[in-house]
This record gives C-alpha cells, structure tokens and sequence, in this order.
C-alpha cells in the first residue's frame, strides 16, 4: 500500500460506546496519526452528526460500522431460553443500584442498512467493517463513492475470506486486544498466534493486501515489531483510553491505573459477544454468560449505566487490552508523537 493510504503508521482504533470522539480524532492527527469514530451503537442520525462534527476539524478520519450477523437474529428458542435465564441471573445486579432491566431486545442489527446509505450518501475518507464481513456489493459501493475500505480479520482464514470482496485494507487483530473480537468465523477465541507481530506475518503470508496490526500495542518497540512483520500502519486502542480526549468513563479510566487490577479476560458477561476486559467482580460472577449479541448488551446496559454513576468500576465493562498497565494519562497528542517519535 502507497504510504499515502494512510499517511502514517499509527491509527487510532475505534471504540464504540462513547470512547472515541472528535476530540480524539483532533488530538491524534495533531500527534501525527489518524483517528477514527465509531457507529456502533449510534442511531443514524447520531453517526451522520458525529460525522459533521469530525468533518468540520478538516482532517481526515475514519468510521467504523459493525456488521450484523443474521444467525442471531433473532435467536432460535434454545438460545432465547438461555437469554432469558440470564436475565434472571442480572436482577440482582439490577437491584444493587435500583434500576430495571428491559425486556429483551432480539431485533437489533444496529440500523445497518441506514448508515450504510448514509455513508454512500456522505462519504468519509475510511469505513472500517468489524464482527463480519459487509459482502462485495457494500464495498465496491463505498470504494466508488470514494471511501477506502477495511475489514478486521482475527485469523489467516478470515483473512483468506475477507480478501475477496476487494477491500483497500485488512485489519489484523490478535487476541491480546481490548474490546470485542473481531472474529467471525467459527472457534476463533484464543490466539491464533503467540504475538500480534507473529499473526501479522502469518497473514501477510497469505494474502498481498496492505494490513494493519491490532492487540497489545502500547509502545513504541511493539509498534516497531507489527510494521517489522509486514504491517503497514498499527491500529491503537487501550493506550489511549486514559487520555483527556476519550470519551471512556470516568471509572473506566481510572481502572486501567488502578493496581488493584491485575488481570484481562475475555468474556462475554457484558455484550453476549468475546471481548477483553479487566476482570473484574461482574466478570467473575458471570464467567458462564451466554452468546447472544447484542442482546445482552442492551440487557446489561442499564447496570454499566448505573455502575459509572456510582463510581463503581465493579460492573462496568472495562475494555482493555494486555498491556492496559502503560496506558497513561494526558493528551492523546503526546501518547501519539511517543510512539512515533520512537521509530
């Protein structure tokens, strides 16, 4: 890929949920990076907002749309069965802050359709795809439209599946991220590789698109690594959480600091879908919590909701990846040019 694809190698990762924001698109770029937004759990309107907001930072930026998958929706009796018992297994965290939890939500394909027009109608510099792959006709659309596209891939046979609907890019993400598992095929949890650097080079044996390493990057020798083995750019997520310009809550930001955090995991207890978090007590109540995304995201949202109000860091999904310790605080600027200035 051209250098001129993205103009440097450190992309700031999306995280959905409020984190990344047009602050952090501003501060990242003015630290020599490219930021991106999230649509994941936005209505349209709010995306096509968001949109103009970043827009008019006249920089460019990246969004980032998850893909829904249409095995879940909605889930057969078995799978609702099982939803339904966790609901049961949540009213006692309801309880503890005096919320309710809804009726479940079983339709949600996060507007797909909508802000896929949305982004033909308006285009913006870079979509990024995650939780699947948008089909052929969808990419060619937004390259058409003038948009350079990403698929997130977790493995060489994802990888393999996602090259050939034609994206401009793939995004490589080892198991060592924080946040949700891009995967999407089948029996994809643990590590398809030892390091991020070692997935990358396995992937970029397999296929001749431009790639972008993601998972575990917080310094600048990782950085080094990822591009060493065959990355043109790293995808950077937990290292910025902490810093002024993120949106994260305020208990999810102290926590990455908190020593009395001392371990990720992966879980589904939040979202129904594989994602990284510090373990916390939520985590280890609900060890066995089913699939089912995003059902359960919006079930358990109201408890994350009143955990953040209280101060709680205890029931509140806390994404972070395996080297949450040296994320720091302060401008994503400086966290930008640190890891740059280094190479």
């Amino acid at each position: 890929m051209p250098e001129s694809l993205f103009g440097t190698p450190f992309v700031a990762a999306p995280m959905a949920g409020g984190t990344s924001t047009p602050a952090l698109v501003k501060a990242v770029h003015e630290g020599g990076g490219l930021g991106f937004i999230a649509a994941g759990y936005k209505s349209p309107e709010a995306m096509t907002a968001e949109i103009a907001a970043t827009r008019e930072l006249d920089i460019p930026f990246g969004m980032n749309v998850f893909v829904p998958d249409p095995s879940q929706l909605p889930p057969g009796p078995e799978a609702r069965a099982e939803l339904e018992a966790y609901r049961a297994e949540l009213e006692p965290e309801a309880a503890r802050y005096g919320v309710t939890l809804p009726p479940l939500r079983l339709d949600d394909d996060d507007a797909w359709q909508d802000k896929i027009d949305a982004l033909l109608a308006d285009p913006v510099e870079f979509v990024s795809f995650a939780f699947g792959l948008p089909g052929k006709p969808v990419v060619q659309a937004l390259q058409k439209a003038g948009t350079r596209v990403i698929s997130s891939v977790t493995s060489v046979d994802e990888a393999l599946a996602a090259a050939e609907e034609g994206p401009d890019a793939i995004a490589v993400q080892h198991s060592s991220a924080g946040g949700h598992t891009a995967a999407f095929l089948p029996g994809r949890q643990g590590p398809a590789a030892p390091t991020t650097a070692e997935l990358v080079a396995q992937v970029r044996a397999a296929v001749g698109l431009p790639l972008i390493a993601a998972g575990g990057i917080m310094n600048t020798a990782v950085l080094r690594d990822v591009l060493a083995a065959g990355a043109v750019a790293a995808q950077v997520g937990t290292a910025l959480v902490r810093t002024e310009e993120s949106g994260a809550r305020k208990p999810h930001k102290d926590a990455l600091g908190d020593p009395g955090f001392t371990e990720t995991a992966m879980t589904r207890a939040f979202t129904g879908r594989w994602a990284r978090s510090l373990v916390n007590e939520f985590v280890r109540d609900h060890q066995d919590a089913p699939e089912g995304y995003p059902a359960i995201h919006h079930l358990t949202s109201p408890v994350r909701a009143a955990s953040s109000a209280a101060g709680d860091p205890h029931r509140l999904n806390l994404w972070a990846g395996t080297g949450w310790q040296q994320a720091r605080e302060g401008s994503a600027k400086d966290v930008v040019r640190e890891f740059l200035n280094g190479l």
